[in-house]
């Protein structure tokens, strides 16, 4: 599509920018090459496409809340900083 100097200028003051005369051929580029790119998308192929939400099938996936007995608590306690009663001591919070 071909945007011309008018055209941006009209742009440039309805968006309240000011444009140096020197800048105009560097909005225009910018502004062809998007308005190119919204044509190649408009023109993409969707006639025999189904209709997609995400791109893939991915699902929560939940695991069941089990209690399990940890028999080695001095190997889970090793690198602890503190610890009491055979759990973990942390400062308080409040």
């Amino acid at each position: 599509m071909k945007v011309s100097k008018e055209e941006i200028l009209h742009i440039a003051n309805l968006a309240h920018l000011n444009i140096e005369e020197n800048e105009i051929d560097n909005y225009l580029l910018n502004l062809q090459d998007i308005l190119n790119f919204a044509n190649i998308v408009n023109n993409a192929p969707v006639e025999d496409l189904d209709i997609t939400i995400g791109a893939n099938e991915a699902q929560n996936v939940f695991r069941k809340d089990e209690v399990k007995i940890f028999e080695d608590n001095e190997a889970l306690l090793q690198n602890a900083v503190a610890k009491e009663q055979n759990m973990f001591k942390i400062p308080k919070v409040l």
